[in-house]
């Protein structure tokens, strides 16, 4: 056999392994676990891809692994749309498909993570994934409006789709001890988080959320009012439950950025401790993947969102009390408008 032969069965083989590298986890991975993302303008595409894809991942994720990418997320905010770029190469390392539309990219996956880091898009991403009867996540916001998220939850009741969404910061640590019921019943609960703004996004629902969220998960559903006190460098909002519980979430936009909260319960008072990552939620979505059942009801989240545009209502309005219903309300006549199913 001569040198030549040998250098050219050797090129031939090298190319084989470069073909078939690009198809790694697409080809492995078991149907009914292939997950797609939309939206490649926020960091947690590539977190959640790195953490999925990784081959020390074990058992963590049951199996389901991202194979496949839509990068178009925001068209407009500037700090977004200059990742997309950056983010397609960088997930592409971890065997990653990237393909042209969402169309496209339901029919090579399962479920869908909906990551588009605007909250304005994901009305209009999110109906094509569960008209095709894709389980879906939506992250943080899940969406920029209220009477938005509506919508999303009345096309996944019409196509018999489950759907949820949800920041990290619910599983922040020692939430596991509030939830399981240590400190008994919950009197009242304080969070705070950084609270950055983004002027095509009601105040809360771009970076406020993430303390938002604990204090709902801490607190339950049920609150009432919502009265905001607000200052270029801090947010205060503070809702009243109907029981007569209280609960507030203090923004920060000066000073030393953290998050946290404490939770005052019956038996004991709980300090939150620091943010735990992004695999407690990852753990959440594969298993609703996996079940298709929602890990905490529909009405929380609309909750949520509801507080943080009461808290927009009442800024302007002077810092007054805002009704919550008043606010779901308005909300539930908007959302009607936006979809026809």
């Amino acid at each position: 056999m001569t040198k030549r032969w040998i250098s050219i069965k050797a090129g031939v083989l090298l190319t084989v392994m470069a073909l078939l590298s690009g198809f790694g986890i697409a080809q492995n991975v078991t149907k009914g676990k292939r997950v797609g993302i939309i939206g490649l303008d926020t960091s947690h595409s590539i977190a959640f891809t790195k953490a999925m894809n990784s081959p020390t991942a074990g058992d963590s994720f049951l199996g389901y692994k991202v194979v496949a990418a839509y990068p178009q997320g925001s068209l407009d905010i500037q700090s977004s749309v200059e990742r997309i770029e950056g983010y397609t190469k960088e997930i592409q390392n971890y065997d990653v498909e990237i393909v042209a539309s969402i169309e496209e990219l339901l029919t090579k996956v399962d479920v869908v993570l909906l990551e588009t880091n605007d909250g304005r898009r994901h009305l209009e991403q999110a109906l094509p994934v569960l008209k095709a009867g894709k389980r879906l996540f939506i992250d943080k916001p899940m969406a920029a409006s209220l009477s938005d998220a509506m919508a999303i939850f009345d096309a996944a009741e019409h196509y018999n789709v489950p759907v949820f969404s949800a920041s990290s910061l619910r599983y922040i640590v020692k939430m596991d001890e509030v939830t399981s019921g240590k400190a008994g019943k919950v009197l009242g609960a304080e969070t705070f988080s950084p609270c950055k703004l983004e002027p095509t996004h009601p105040d809360f629902f771009w970076y406020g959320i993430h303390g938002v969220e604990p204090l709902f998960t801490a607190m339950g559903t049920g609150c009432k009012t919502v009265v905001r006190v607000t200052t270029a460098d801090t947010d205060m909002a503070i809702g009243t439950w109907a029981d007569g519980r209280i609960g507030s979430f203090r923004g920060l936009r000066g000073g030393k950025a953290g998050y946290g909260g404490i939770v005052f319960g019956e038996k004991d008072i709980i300090t939150l401790g620091s943010y735990n990552g992004y695999n407690p939620l990852l753990e959440e979505i594969v298993r609703f993947f996996e079940s298709g059942v929602l890990p905490f009801p529909k009405e929380e989240t609309l909750e949520i969102l509801a507080f943080m545009e009461a808290a927009d209502w009442s800024k302007k309005k002077g810092g007054i009390p805002v009704s919550m219903e008043d606010v779901m309300k308005k909300a539930e006549k908007e959302s009607k408008k936006k979809i026809k199913l």
